[in-house]
């Protein structure tokens, strides 16, 4: 069982996992922003690999990976700064999910890429441009082979059969985007419980994590009733923008969102 299967069997309380851009707001507040979120108690912490391209990013997540690229971050200091954070008792259950797009891990070597998100202590990666059917052919093995889980996402377009499909070759747990627009937009939370619903009555071997307009504990709770849990991203990508120091900004941001 990797570590993100066991969060889920182990953990009681809806899961809470949150996103942020390395290289955001300064070059060196990675690990700062990790230890921060998991002593205040998050289950998963998702790692934004900046791209200059990001299509799925809504404008918030885009500036901040624009800033994290000016600031020189990389996939190669990244892993430099991950090398010591399974060391860090706060840090040695939480999960750490990597999440980025094709072409820098391509420029970097996909192989070459998961051996060292492994070696650091990475759990898992979400390549939202990373067609299945490529997956399958290539890339699903190498993953495989260095013990990362793999996460797909869906959406409220994706067809019955074809959620059916991306849940059997994820491991780890299933994306929900409760929006098929960009991230941070707002979402109706009645349309996203009927699409939740929809998704239970497929009886899915992974647990639903939903994404993409959740910013509060009301967000939050909502979605939880329907799913594993809730994955945040713009609403503290803003946070981290906010002038007082992370060490306050985050806990407290926290406790909002998950008491």
């Amino acid at each position: 069982m990797s570590r993100i299967q066991s969060i889920f069997t182990n953990t009681e309380k809806p899961i809470l996992n949150i996103y942020f851009t390395a290289g955001f707001p300064t070059i060196d507040s990675t690990l700062t922003i990790m230890e921060s979120l998991a002593n205040a108690g998050v289950d998963i912490i998702e790692i934004g690999m900046p791209y200059s391209d990001p299509l799925a990013d809504g404008p918030v997540i885009q500036e901040s990976s624009s800033k994290a690229i000016a600031n020189g971050m990389s996939i190669e200091l990244l892993f430099s700064q991950l090398k010591s954070c399974r060391s860090n008792p706060v840090l040695a259950k939480t999960g750490i999910v990597l999440m980025g797009y094709m072409n820098p891990v391509l420029q970097y070597g996909f192989k070459r890429f998961c051996s060292d998100a492994a070696a650091v202590g990475v759990d898992g990666l979400i390549l939202p441009d990373l067609p299945e059917y490529e997956f399958e052919k290539e890339y699903g093995a190498i993953i495989k082979e260095f013990g990362l889980d793999f996460i797909f996402l869906v959406t409220p377009e994706t067809s019955a059969e074809r959620v059916k499909k991306l849940d059997h070759l994820s491991t780890g747990f299933l994306y929900a985007v409760s929006s098929s627009a960009t991230t941070g937009g707002d979402t109706s939370f009645g349309q996203v419980a009927s699409y939740l619903q929809k998704l239970q009555s497929y009886e899915l071997k992974n647990p639903v994590m939903v994404g993409f307009g959740i910013k509060d504990k009301e967000s939050f709770d909502s979605v939880a009733a329907y799913a594993q849990g809730g994955i945040i991203g713009t609403a503290f990508i803003k946070e981290l923008s906010k002038k007082e120091p992370l060490e306050t900004i985050i806990p407290n941001f926290v406790k909002s969102v998950r008491p």
